[in-house]
């Protein structure tokens, strides 16, 4: 059986995905040269991998089984690459980070300062929600994650490098715009614009709004943080969103920060990694840059910070 290693490489992403289309979209790749692999690695084994129902593709027990091996052949090159990194020093090497995509609002400055010490390094970023982040820990495809929470599941080093606030934000238009104080049962009445499931912001929100009893009435349901801006801009509803993402519509006064009872809700930045991987030197220079990082360096806007003192 003659397997290459871009045949497992393509495989395992038409595996995780279980989809041609974004497998090909990951790797840069038509649809055609991703089915054409497949194909050819089906023939190689001898067995079928995937199956189509309707428009759905499922994976067959050989593509279980094939899918576990390609996993691991994946992680044992990238260890190989790691080793080969640390031989090299901080000149050369890939660091691959995975970051929750409010993050990386913050982390594109960090990485600048990263870049500008370490000319050599080259980084590839996946920013997606938690659950894509965590999924890429899990399977060894990142060296870092960065995200809010993290995970239960995973055998994982966590640590705090800064803190993240929670904040309510509305066009200034809107009426809750005008008050000095909102309470949180107020916003039951309120339309917000939400995250989609398997987003770290939104089952925040749901979890801070369920210990207060109260139910919110969701909206649009939106991918990113951009989204969620600009549709509480046009007037859908209210938003809940990381206050470090919010300097530019502050500023030019597209959006307002509400202040409501309770809010901020004080989250962190965790930076993570398996607990037995062994990090580069560019992984290990990237974790101390965080780690060096002032926890609490994120100012919140002036209303907020009246609301906090006041107990809110």
């Amino acid at each position: 059986m003659h397997v290459t290693l871009r045949q497992l490489r393509i495989f395992e992403a038409v595996a995780r995905h279980t989809s041609i289309s974004r497998a090909a979209g990951e790797l840069h790749l038509t649809q055609p040269a991703v089915s054409m692999q497949v194909k050819q690695l089906e023939r190689q084994v001898g067995l079928p991998l995937l199956e189509q129902v309707g428009r759905q593709l499922f994976l067959t027990e050989a593509g279980h089984e094939l899918r576990g091996h390609a996993q691991r052949v994946a992680a044992q090159l990238a260890d190989l690459e790691t080793s080969m990194d640390q031989l090299r020093g901080l000149e050369h090497g890939l660091l691959r980070l995975a970051v929750v995509s409010t993050a990386n609002y913050l982390v594109s400055r960090l990485l600048a300062a990263f870049s500008e010490r370490h000319p050599g390094v080259r980084v590839s970023l996946q920013v997606a929600n938690r659950e894509a982040v965590l999924a890429a820990l899990a399977e060894n495809r990142t060296d870092l994650a960065i995200t809010g929470q993290p995970p239960d599941s995973v055998d994982v080093i966590a640590q705090h490098f800064m803190d993240n606030p929670l904040v309510v934000i509305a066009a200034p238009s809107h009426p809750l715009a005008r008050l000095a104080a909102v309470p949180l049962a107020r916003l039951a009445r309120e339309v917000l614009v939400v995250r989609e499931p398997g987003s770290g912001t939104r089952a925040a929100m749901e979890r801070h709004f369920a210990q207060r009893g109260i139910e919110p009435r969701a909206g649009c349901e939106l991918s990113s943080n951009e989204a969620i801006k600009q549709a509480v801009q046009a007037g859908l509803g209210l938003g809940v969103v990381s206050a470090q993402t919010l300097e530019l519509e502050l500023e030019t006064r597209r959006l307002v920060v509400l202040p409501v009872e309770s809010f901020p809700i004080l989250r962190h930045w965790f930076v993570v990694h398996r607990r037995h991987k062994r990090l580069s030197p560019a992984a290990a220079a990237l974790r101390s840059l965080l780690l060096a990082h002032d926890p609490h360096a994120t100012q919140l806007p002036r209303a907020r910070r009246r609301t906090a003192r006041r107990g809110g």
